[in-house]
């Protein structure tokens, strides 16, 4: 079996054990495993009770890696995230008490919750996989990665993540409510079950290890791009900053993460080659986030899905 073809069968196995507990989310664990293969964090942006900490915990416990969350709140302060230095009376000394996002798969839960200052504590973590406490840095692992949940932002209560931090997140991706036969499906499969919702009730476990997920992502990473690929990934993300429907477009570092993932993409449809349909696929999610409509734009109503979907029509895709 090809490199490229474990992959494939690596994330076959994940994304079915992840839907023996969560129903019709399929298009979500995909990007996940395209953001887990390509290094990136995803936000999840949605109502309340659509399951968005089950999937987190679910997929967890599917890719092996060790789960932490945090519950964003308004009174949640930096070191709450990182640790801190505290004194030991016993030893008279300084050491050290990791906080929650030393980790593997970090659940941001309901980020908007707490305020910038507070939000800003995961900006090293998220970019450079490290964290500085008391002007010491500290690595995390290799495979670290934010999943970060978010109410609409019209909700009460709600500080809007900054641009700066956005930019960070490979995928902003916004789920809505189930269909009818997908809702039926859920209180079905619930319905007379005590106890709390995890993974444990459907007995998931885990489809790969540590080793496992260092070589799916080195293949990811060795994937053919051709300079074709490229400069069409380029020039949609410089369409962004060219329309007059945008006050503000995308970044060079979403023009590197969409060809990361689309690469990632590949792997997991078998190929070790990457195609224009892969970054027509990922874009909107890539880069809704990263953009800022003009003042025109929002008088009219439209949407910044709406525009990235005519920048994406727009823009010649080689052949």
């Amino acid at each position: 079996m090809s490199d490229v073809a474990q992959v494939q069968a690596l994330a076959q196995r994940i994304t079915a054990e992840v839907g023996k507990a969560i129903v019709g989310q399929a298009e979500t664990v995909r990007l996940l495993l395209v953001a887990l293969l390509s290094g990136g964090h995803m936000l999840l942006e949605g109502p309340p009770g659509v399951a968005k900490t089950l999937l987190a915990r679910c997929f967890a416990r599917a890719t092996g890696l060790e789960f932490g969350r945090i519950q964003f709140t308004p009174d949640l302060m930096p070191g709450d995230i990182l640790g801190a230095n505290l004194f030991n009376f016993q030893t008279s000394q300084f050491s050290l008490t990791r906080g929650p996002v030393f980790t593997e798969l970090l659940l941001a839960d309901e980020i908007n919750r707490t305020p910038p200052k507070t939000q800003a504590a995961l900006l090293e973590a998220m970019q450079e996989r490290a964290v500085t406490i008391d002007g010491t840095s500290y690595p995390l692992s290799d495979r670290f990665m934010i999943i970060a949940t978010q109410n609409p932002i019209e909700n009460h209560g709600v500080y809007p993540l900054p641009e700066a931090q956005l930019d960070r997140f490979l995928f902003k991706h916004v789920l809505g409510w189930p269909d009818a036969a997908q809702e039926r499906a859920i209180v079905a499969g619930q319905s007379g079950q005590s106890g709390h919702a995890t993974p444990d009730r459907w007995g998931l476990v885990a489809q790969a290890d540590a080793a496992a997920l260092a070589a799916a992502s080195a293949t990811v990473a060795g994937l053919t791009l051709a300079d074709e690929v490229v400069d069409y990934v380029v020039a949609l993300v410089r369409a962004t900053r060219e329309t007059p429907d945008l006050a503000a477009g995308a970044s060079t570092r979403a023009a590197v993460m969409l060809a990361g993932a689309a690469r990632a993409a590949a792997a997991l449809d078998g190929r070790d080659y990457v195609v224009p349909d892969d970054v027509k696929a990922l874009a909107p999610a890539v880069l809704r986030h990263r953009v800022v409509l003009s003042a025109a734009a929002e008088i009219d109503g439209r949407s910044a899905d709406a525009i990235i979907a005519g920048l994406i029509d727009a823009t010649g895709a080689p052949r």
